[in-house]
């Protein structure tokens, strides 16, 4: 091929390729609002006027994780030291809940302090984008990423070791990663368990899986509840909402309930009360 023509065939794949490559991250103004949703293509923060959460106080049987959680989310917006947290438990007992109850309690404290951005599962290997956006901003902000799991032939976990703590670069300063998980190690047990089985030296196998969960500082555990924590979840939403019916009612309807969904949880507690207030002519 002659040179001149060589040179345009390698321009046009140039050209190609700047058009198939993603642009790069650029500053966004996050003044807007105190909360936001990562979008990896095209790399956007997007606002969110109105957060989807309940007051703190109405989270019981949680009260140990909920003042863990929301003093290490505070030495964090003080500007002190502070870890990446994970939790992990049962479905449905508040772990995301927790998250935006605590963010809303410290920005009500004082308002701006802490932005709330939501980052899902699908888009953790866009993560380093994100983080450049989010500290060129300067506000300090919570990462929040909910039911976090990794199954068999997925590598994504390994850029998000990285970014948490090990990598050249890491997390900026004014960012802390908050994740919820099912799974306390964020992986199938069958998925560690053929890791062992497999492997040429099964121990260094299964510590490259679990040691994803060792990047976070504070474990904190949620599991189902009692029937007495139970019946106190959903008194208090009924205080809060100020709804008609008798305490011994609220208990026989509550525990009926209970027994048809086969579980006990926070999740389940509002799903009576919103069939509740709906039989009972209500709003929430």
């Amino acid at each position: 091929m002659p040179y001149a023509e060589a040179v345009k065939a390698l321009n046009r794949i140039a050209e190609a390729l700047e058009r198939l490559s993603p642009p790069p991250a650029t500053g966004q103004d996050l003044s807007a609002a105190d909360a936001y949703v990562w979008h990896a293509d095209p790399d956007r923060l997007e606002p969110v006027p109105v957060v989807n959460r309940v007051d703190i106080e109405l989270l019981q049987g949680i009260e140990r994780q909920r003042e863990q959680l929301l003093d290490n989310t505070r030495r964090f917006a003080d500007g002190y030291p502070a870890n990446n947290a994970l939790l992990w438990g049962a479905r449905g007992t508040g772990k995301s809940s927790l998250v935006k109850a605590v963010h809303a309690t410290l920005n009500g404290e004082r308002p701006g302090t802490l932005l709330l951005v939501e980052i899902h599962r699908e888009d953790i290997p866009s993560l380093p984008r994100c983080l450049r956006i989010l500290r060129d901003s300067g506000r300090r902000a919570v990462l929040f990423c909910d039911d976090l799991s990794f199954d068999q032939q997925d590598d994504a976990y390994k850029s998000l070791k990285a970014v948490l703590d090990g990598g050249i670069e890491g997390r900026p300063a004014n960012v802390i990663f908050y994740a919820t998980s099912n799974r306390r190690h964020l992986m199938a047990r069958d998925m560690i368990d053929n890791e062992r089985s497999t492997a040429i030296n099964p121990g260094e196998a299964v510590e490259e899986k679990v040691s994803l969960s060792d990047r976070f500082g504070l474990w904190l555990g949620f599991h189902h509840v009692g029937q007495d924590t139970f019946f106190a979840i959903v008194e208090g939403y009924v205080t809060h909402y100020g709804l008609p019916i008798s305490t011994e009612e609220l208990h026989a309807q509550a525990n009926e309930w209970s027994v048809t969904r086969g579980s006990r949880s926070g999740r389940v507690a509002w799903q009576f009360i919103q069939d509740l207030a709906g039989r009972l002519g209500k709003s929430l």
